[in-house]
């Protein structure tokens, strides 16, 4: 059953809550990228086949995209505090699992663990930031302290993960999440006010549940194992089919319920759909840098896992500037066009990046490229998610974020597979100087197509409704005027 609005909520400490909901959000995105440069590591140390070492990653992805829809609507049934609580003790237990483990199957039953506790821990830090600050100023003021925490998380899990594996081993990326999750879990009970008492005759939709798990886990399995298996592979091909099945079916089933999983009216808030597509197309694009940028320091000019990370230090900086400043022009000129500027940015940061690869390229010449793709890469994640959310009922807002949050793992599975065959079309039968050569092209080829992408996605976020300036207005409205989850 829903949380309802309690008669008189009481005001909490926004800062306090507002620094723990940034610091969940950096927990996931940090643990999204850390294992990345430990994954050599990991595979010599548990012996992994070079076909299986994927999985480190993949049952992340997988198990976290299927549960999200499941995680979204927990929160609006039983609460965005409890859901909140769960999902870091999950992943408090899970990676506490993966640094004990001594084989490659409890690594990758840890990983999907991490990822369901993800798809919980997501909605919920989402639903909190749009549910506990008032529309406008405030909630424009935290969704960039939480994008900030979101953008640069996922770099400085590639820093955190290269100094970690040099100086403790593979098993410490895992181990660190356990006190940082524990610390958060122990801090939502004084911080975040109680969810209000239960009521209502709703229940879990079962049946939704079970169809929309099942089908988008086959889905982006489907998306994350096609680039290793090949798209006509059998299981990839049976999965596919699989999961499109039993996605008609949820459909079916959400039209006859009473009360269903994922409400299909939903869809016609244009903000929320037109934020789900932006939302994806961006994870497709911006979401896949990241990994060309660590293959073409790693692969193309030989970094070291720590030198890979501090490379990332001017983005991370640029992500962070970008997050803050959208925030503050989002309230005086409006979400959809700052957003718009925000993606066009990126385009053209990407396609500098893009255009100054190469083989004897120096690290300076990338930074132009590095600070422009940060600004418009961090400015455009924190307005995203608050653009799809807005004129989302509160009793809503669970569900709209696991909506909002699938689009961007499927998204950004999507986007990986493409574009990593773009970069390895010219790979096969290379070695020694000519396959660094081709690496090199092949990477910018990627870059140059992502960026193209990034324009295409800032055309869509213009089908975004207009909400004006006049939000500021709407940030000093009487206290009773607020949402009803208060923190």
């Amino acid at each position: 059953m829903p949380f309802i609005e309690p008669a008189a909520p009481r005001r909490r400490r926004p800062g306090a809550v507002l620094a723990l909901l940034a610091f969940a959000q950096l927990i996931i995105s940090i643990d999204y990228n850390i294992v990345y440069v430990a994954l050599p590591e990991i595979g010599s140390g548990l012996d992994f086949s070079a076909q299986s070492l994927q999985w480190v990653i993949s049952a992340y992805a997988v198990a976290f995209g299927g549960f999200l829809l499941l995680g979204g609507r927990a929160c609006d049934l039983f609460g965005p505090r409890r859901m909140f609580t769960v999902g870091l003790v999950l992943y408090a237990v899970s990676s506490l699992l993966g640094g004990l483990a001594e084989s490659a199957a409890v690594l990758v039953a840890a990983r999907a663990l991490q990822g369901v506790g993800g798809a919980f821990l997501f909605p919920a830090t989402l639903t909190l930031v749009s549910t506990g600050f008032a529309e406008g100023r405030e909630r424009n003021r935290a969704f960039a302290v939480w994008g900030t925490a979101g953008g640069s998380g996922m770099i400085l899990g590639s820093l955190l993960g290269g100094v970690l594996t040099d100086a403790f081993g593979w098993e410490s990326v895992f181990f660190v999440n356990v006190p940082l999750a524990a610390v958060a879990a122990l801090l939502a009970v004084p911080l975040i006010a109680p969810d209000a008492p239960r009521g209502g005759g709703r229940s879990m939709d079962v049946a939704g549940a079970l169809t929309s798990t099942a089908g988008v886990t086959a889905v982006v399995f489907a998306l994350v194992q096609g680039p290793e298996s090949g798209w006509l592979s059998p299981v990839v091909l049976a999965a596919a089919l699989a999961g499109a099945v039993l996605l008609a079916v949820f459909v079916a089933v959400e039209r006859r319920s009473a009360d269903p999983l994922l409400p299909l009216r939903l869809f016609a808030d244009r903000d929320l759909s037109v934020g789900t597509a932006v939302t994806f197309a961006y994870m497709g694009t911006f979401g896949t840098l990241l990994y060309f940028l660590t293959v073409y320091f790693q692969g193309v000019h030989g970094y070291d896992p720590l030198a890979t990370g501090l490379a990332f230090l001017v983005p991370m900086a640029a992500i962070a500037a970008g997050s803050q400043t959208a925030g503050r022009l989002a309230t005086r000129y409006g979400i959809r066009p700052v957003l718009a500027v925000s993606l066009a940015v990126g385009g053209a940061g990407a396609a500098i990046v893009g255009a100054t690869m190469a083989t004897d390229a120096s690290y300076a010449a990338l930074i132009p490229g590095l600070l422009v793709l940060g600004v418009g890469q961090g400015a455009g994640y924190t307005l995203m998610f608050g653009a799809a959310s807005l004129g989302v009922s509160a009793e809503d807002q669970g569900i709209a974020s696991g909506v909002v949050s699938t689009g961007q793992q499927v998204g950004g599975a999507v986007g990986l597979a493409l574009l990593v065959a773009v970069a390895n079309a010219g790979l096969d039968g290379r070695g020694g100087e000519a396959l660094r050569a081709a690496t090199n092209d092949g990477l910018r080829t990627a870059m140059l197509i992502a960026a193209a992408g990034i324009a295409a996605t800032a055309l869509a976020a213009l089908g975004l409704r207009r909400h004006g300036a006049g939000q500021a207005a709407e940030a000093e409205a009487p206290s009773g005027a607020r949402p009803a989850v208060q923190v």
